[in-house]
This record gives structure tokens, sequence and C-alpha cells, in this order.
């Protein structure tokens, strides 16, 4: 146990059993957070008390470096109950691997402590100058899932030397993440969207902040991590796509589940049949469950197949990369299209804010507008099928 802990460490629990116990309460506030404008201080203190912003830290630094098939359902589980929940949890947790990256001393620096986390979010503009002992940075950063939730920040920026340079990076990752305490950057109330709204998903801006040596790595391709185990010969976007493809695939589960309750006692107004009774609807509703089980199935043995490769072979093959984005991309519009058909189904229902559908479809649409849901990924993976040169970035 690190210096400092102070929640226990012996449950031997898995994250989709711990997600449980905190499920009435997670799901529940759902509509609360969304009022907030972020997480409600009790359901941070569940996910804390329930380890799950710590999945993906290595097991050196008090985490529990979980295999990715866990890491899928577990953020489909947390997507069935609330999406904002999820998506502040993967984020988390996605920046958390990145300590098999640094130092041992940098890593407990910064994960020491049980609620420790870090979140980050692209430049908007930034850069970092190389100086005696580290770097100097100065910018603007966008988009921080997790950042409310956050004791450190990651600052992405491009490097520059001592004449003013440009310095090329390993892999051609266009930028260095450089990491700091939350308390050294102004965070920037400007999220302002239809959906995912309780993540709190703003900027924050900061100028002249030095960064020592050592509190920074790349988080593109290839992350460099110092420890050999198998989750961490996984890029951080294949980790990305594997728990946010998830959270749709949860958002989803959900949404049908609410419209096959709906249609059994529903009959829309003017009409003779209830829902359930009505023969369209029937078919709408079991080729959505095909869809989605679909889904949901193709991604569990993607993720499993390239678990296995990497434990028997130490490396992530391209062409498991490339299954992996294929799968992951596919499912997240797969749960898009199964949404629409429970939002459809559901008629006025649905657009009550107190009905299970309205705010999960904006969240799902939402999914589906960020980087892991471009449907250019698709091509990406024709171009290395038709034996071009892939786009790992």
């Amino acid at each position: 146990m690190l210096s400092g802990a102070t929640f226990p460490t012996t449950d031997r629990a898995s994250p989709v059993e711990r997600i449980a116990r905190i499920a009435r309460l997670v799901e529940e506030s759902g509509a609360r957070n969304e009022a907030l404008g972020v997480l409600a201080p009790e359901v941070v203190d569940s996910l804390h008390e329930q380890r799950l912003f710590r999945m993906l830290l290595p097991r050196a630094y008090g985490g529990e470096e979980v295999d990715v098939v866990t890491w899928f359902r577990a953020l489909e589980a947390l997507g069935r109950l609330d999406a904002s929940t999820a998506w502040c949890v993967g984020q988390i947790n996605g920046c958390a691997a990145t300590a098999s990256a640094v130092a041992p001393v940098v890593a407990r620096t910064i994960w020491g402590e049980p609620r420790a986390a870090l979140s980050w979010g692209p430049p908007l503009k930034a850069r970092a100058d190389e100086v005696n002992g580290g770097h100097r940075l100065s910018g603007q950063w966008g988009m921080s899932s997790g950042s409310r939730q956050a004791s450190w920040v990651g600052l992405m920026a491009p490097v520059f030397d001592r004449t003013g340079a440009p310095v090329a990076l390993a892999h051609g990752a266009p930028t260095r993440t450089f990491l700091v305490p939350v308390s050294a950057v102004e965070l920037n109330d400007d999220w302002n969207v239809i959906g995912l709204r309780a993540t709190a998903s703003g900027g924050f801006k900061g100028a002249d902040l030095f960064v020592p040596d050592g509190f920074s790595m790349l988080h593109h391709h290839d992350m460099g991590a110092e420890i050999d185990a198998p989750l961490y010969k996984f890029p951080l976007l294949n980790m990305f796509a594997i728990g946010f493809s998830g959270i749709a695939v949860g958002i989803a589960r959900t949404m049908l589940d609410a419209t096959i309750r709906l249609a059994i006692e529903k009959k829309p107004r003017m009409a003779e049949l209830t829902l359930r009774d009505n023969h369209h609807v029937q078919f709408q509703v079991g080729e959505a469950e095909a869809r989605l089980r679909s889904a949901r199935g193709y991604v569990e043995t993607t993720v499993a197949q390239a678990w296995d490769a990497v434990v028997k072979s130490g490396t992530l093959g391209l062409e498991h990369y490339a299954a992996i984005r294929m799968a992951t991309t596919f499912a997240i519009h797969e749960a898009k299209a199964v949404g629409g058909v429970a939002w459809d189904i559901a008629g006025a229902t649905a657009i009550f804010a107190a009905s299970p559908f309205e705010r999960r479809w904006r969240d799902l649409n939402t999914v589906t507008q960020q980087l892991q849901g471009r449907k250019s990924h698709l091509q990406d993976v024709g171009a290395y099928l038709l034996g071009l040169k892939p786009n790992l970035q």
C-alpha cells in the first residue's frame, strides 16, 4: 500500500462487481449531475471508495492494472448508469495509464494519494520551451474531461529548444504532455454543450509554468512505457477506444431496455394497439437487439484476442491495433443506431427530461462526435487492409 493511502486494497471484487455496489447512486444522480454541471460530490466519493479511477493505474503505484476486457466491461456497466460519470472515469483512467511511462518517483508524486487523478485536454495554443532543469509552458487547453476531479493536469504542447527551433518527437508525435498540479492552472467555465454536460469538460490556461525534467511523457502511438506489463503494450488511443465504445454500448443498452418496458404498457394516442402488439415495433426491437449484442460481442471478442496475443508475444501487432480500431468505431455507431430506434419507438415519451431517453440520447450523440467516434477510422482500417500504410495517430 502506498504511503498516505486510506482506502483498502484487499477487496477482491472485480470492477464490475464494485460498480454494482454503487449502481443505484450513480444512476439516480444522473439528472443531479447535469443540473450541477459536474459530477455530484457523493458520486465522486463513491468512485474513489470503489477505486474506479485506478483501474488502468499500474499496480506498483496503487492501481489495479486490469486487463482490457475487464476495462471494456467496466465502462459498459457505468455507461448503463450515467454517461457523464462513465466518461470522467474513462478519461481519468486513460491518463492514469501513463504512470507506466514516467519514473517511479514521479509516479508516486502524482498518484501517491488515494484521491489523486490526472486529466488533460488538447491544446488550443501552447508551447513548451527548454530551460535549465525542465521546460517552461504557456497556453490554453480545452475539452479536459475529468479535470474537475483531477489533482494534476497534463499540458500537451509542441517542444522548442533554446534557439526556438521545434524539437522532433519520437514516433512523429506532435506534442509532449507535461504534468503540473491542477492548482497551477486556471480552469475555464466554457463547457456549454448538448450532451455529456456533467463531465464539465472545460479547459484551462496557464502562463510561464515550470515543469521539471521527468514530469512529462508521450501519449500517442507509443507512450514509452517503462513497466513491462501486457496492459501497457496497448497504445493509449486503443485504451480510450475500448473504454468509450463500452460507454456507447452501455447507453444504448439502457435505452433499448427502457423501450422494451415502455412498449408493454404504452398505447400511443389514437392507436388501436399497444406498442408491443405493433408488428413493426416487434421487428425494430428484434433487429436493434441483434445489432447491439453483435456490436458488444464484436468488441469483447476482438479485445480478448488482442489481449491473449499480447500476453503470449509481449507486443501488440498491427493487425490487432487495426482490429480494435475497427471494432470500437463500428460499435459506437451501432450503439447510436440502436439508441435512435429506442428514441423513435418511445415517441413523445422520449422528449421529457424525466424520461430514461432524453439525456441519454443527447449523451450518446455526443459520444459519436468525439475522436474515438470518427467514422474516418474505418477508412484508416480499410487502407491498412488494402496494403497501405495505416494512420496510427
